[in-house]
Parts: structure tokens; C-alpha cells; sequence
């Protein structure tokens, strides 16, 4: 397969690695916007800036390229990933509109919303600026630094498109790295973007060292959230206690790589939101897609109340020990409400 990933993260870079370490028959580039940045994966045959020690396998081609020039050169592709993160989705997509190859992103979240629009998952962007692409995302628990190690890891390709499942499977199914078909895109798309939202309120929880049974509490009350949000647009329930959404909630939530729980736990210590998002040196989707979440449950008539309480945290308008109090003191309610 000719496999092109776009956008050179920790997340992409592992990927390609991850394609092109799966099979000789396998041809596999990697782009980035930022023409120094290609200039030094060329030369260094690394991501020096991203995902540090994980060597380029020598099938792996770093494609120097602008922007411009990528739906030529991505033509004769069979499977073209979108690796950027989700603010660069709709602009992407827009390039690749008449792209032949299938089309699958790897971002996870919503789109921020402008004005008075509401912010989009990624299956509504690409209905609205490439609605004859063949298209899908591909998710799952997973941190970029254990699957360019070679670390067992399982995710799912979603997509309407039986081709692009097929091809997925193709791409990265191998010795280290499981790859499971799920056609209900809505449902994926949703776990992966809302996960990061109740990542954060675990990392909050255990910075102020609350312990282990609330954590367990509140992992478990996220996941009844995000299924309640996911059926309200669509999704089908069992998608929530796949990798997806139990699997991937777990592992953002409680693993220490995770972006969005060091959020948390930044919080909790006292840091201001600017001061613990400059700490990161990458994108925490949970901090930009928290208020859509909780936008998109307010306008489909859905209670999700961590989700409301993590958005007053991050707005400056409730304390990290207030946010407990507010969750706590709610009045009773049946379990599976």
C-alpha cells in the first residue's frame, strides 16, 4: 500500500512508524506543514520535536511537499491520514475533497465553535466541505510513544465505508498493533472527543488526592455521560464499552502520558488554565472541546454534569475543591438516568 500521513505530532510520526515498520509492500511518507521541521526529519531520520527516540524504519519517507502541491502528489495514494490536530480538520479535508484514496483523521474532539455556531465532530465537517469522500477516523486507547515502541496496543477504524475499513485494517493490523472495524462512526468519534473532557476532571480529582474510589466514581459517571450524549446524536450504546469509549476513557483518564488528565492535575496544584496549557507544549483537545461538549448536551436537552463542571473550572468560575462540592451536593438520581 502507498500510505501517506498528514501532519508530523507525536500522534502521526508513531503511525507512520507504525505503517511502515508492518510490511515491505508498505510505502509510507510523512509530511508536516513546517518546511524546517521536514528538513530535520530528512536529515536526523527522527521527530526530534515531538516523539524523541523513536527512529524513522528505513521505509518510512519524509514527503517535503507544500501545502499546494499535496492533492497531486497524493493521488495515486491507498490511504491518505489526516494527522493533524482537530482546529486544521476542515481545512484539510477542504484540500482533499476530490481525493481518489480513502481519507481517515486521527484527531479526537470538536470543532470550537465561532459565534453562534456549534462546534462539529469530524463525520459533520467532511459531510459539510467533502461530502463525497470516502471517510472515517481511526481511534482507540492509545499514547504515541508505546505504539512507536512497538507496545501492544488495539484500535478501531470507523468508517461507512467498508473500503476504508479494509484498508486500515491493511495498513497498521499487525504484530504489536490490532486494528478492529466498527461502522458506527458517530459513537467512535463521540468516545474519543469526550474522553478528554472527563480526562481532565480525573486529573482534578486525583491532584487533590480525593482517592481511588472516586476516581473509580467518577470514570464510571463519565462514561454513562458520554454514551448519553453519544445515543442523543446517533451512536450506538455498545460502542461506549468498546476501545473507543470505555477503553479509551480509562486510558486518558488514569495513564500519566495523557495530556488532558495533566490538565487536571495542573489545576489542582493551583496553575491557571494558560499556565498549565503552556506547560504541555502540545494540544490538550479536552481544554477547546469542553465547552461544544457541553453546548451540544444543552441544545439536544442532555444532563452531563462533570462536563458542566470541568467548563466552570476552566472559565475561572468554580475552584478546583468547589468543583467537588458542586458534583457531590447534587440531589439523588437512579444510577442508569
Amino acid at each position: 500500500m502507498k500510505i501517506t500521513v498528514l501532519g508530523a505530532g507525536a500522534w502521526g510520526t508513531a503511525l507512520a512508524i507504525a505503517a511502515a515498520a508492518n510490511g515491505e509492500a508498505h510505502e509510507v511518507r510523512l509530511w508536516a506543514r513546517n518546511p524546517d521541521q521536514l528538513a530535520d526529519m530528512r536529515q536526523q531520520r527522527e521527530n526530534r520535536r515531538y516523539l524523541p527516540g523513536a527512529p524513522f524504519p528505513e521505509r518510512l519517507q519524509v514527503l517535503e511537499a507544500g501545502l499546494a502541491e499535496l492533492p497531486a502528489l497524493l493521488a495515486a495514494d491507498d490511504l491518505v491520514v489526516i494527522a493533524t490536530p482537530m482546529a486544521a480538520l476542515r481545512d484539510m479535508l477542504t484540500l482533499l475533497r476530490a481525493s481518489p484514496a480513502p481519507v481517515v483523521w486521527l484527531c479526537k474532539g470538536f470543532e470550537r465553535a465561532d459565534g453562534a455556531g456549534i462546534g462539529l465532530l469530524g463525520h459533520e465537517i467532511c459531510a459539510e466541505v467533502a461530502p463525497g469522500l470516502q471517510a472515517g477516523a481511526l481511534s482507540g486507547p492509545s499514547f504515541a510513544k508505546e505504539v512507536a515502541a512497538g507496545r501492544p496496543t488495539a484500535l478501531v477504524a470507523a468508517s461507512d465505508s467498508v473500503l476504508l475499513r479494509e484498508r486500515l485494517v491493511q495498513a497498521f493490523h499487525g504484530q504489536s498493533l490490532r486494528v478492529y472495524a466498527n461502522d458506527d462512526l458517530i459513537g467512535v468519534e463521540v468516545g474519543g472527543a469526550v474522553k478528554n473532557v472527563m480526562a481532565i476532571a480525573t486529573g482534578l480529582c486525583d491532584g487533590l488526592d480525593l482517592g481511588l474510589n472516586a476516581r473509580a466514581a467518577l470514570i464510571t459517571r463519565g462514561l454513562a455521560e458520554i454514551a448519553r450524549l453519544g445515543q442523543a446524536l446517533g451512536a450506538r450504546s455498545e460502542t461506549f464499552m468498546g476501545l473507543s469509549g470505555l477503553g479509551d476513557l480509562v486510558l486518558t483518564a488514569t495513564g500519566d502520558l495523557s495530556r488532558n488528565r495533566q490538565v487536571g492535575l495542573l489545576l489542582a496544584q493551583g496553575l491557571s488554565l494558560q499556565q498549565a496549557v503552556d506547560s504541555l507544549g502540545h494540544v490538550a483537545e479536552g481544554v477547546y472541546s469542553a465547552h461544544t461538549v457541553a453546548q451540544r448536551a444543552r441544545a439536544l436537552g442532555i444532563e452531563m454534569p462533570i462536563t458542566d463542571a470541568v467548563v466552570a473550572l476552566l472559565d475561572g468560575r468554580l475552584q478546583p475543591a468547589d468543583a467537588v462540592t458542586v458534583l457531590m451536593g447534587r440531589d439523588p438520581v437512579a444510577e442508569l438516568h
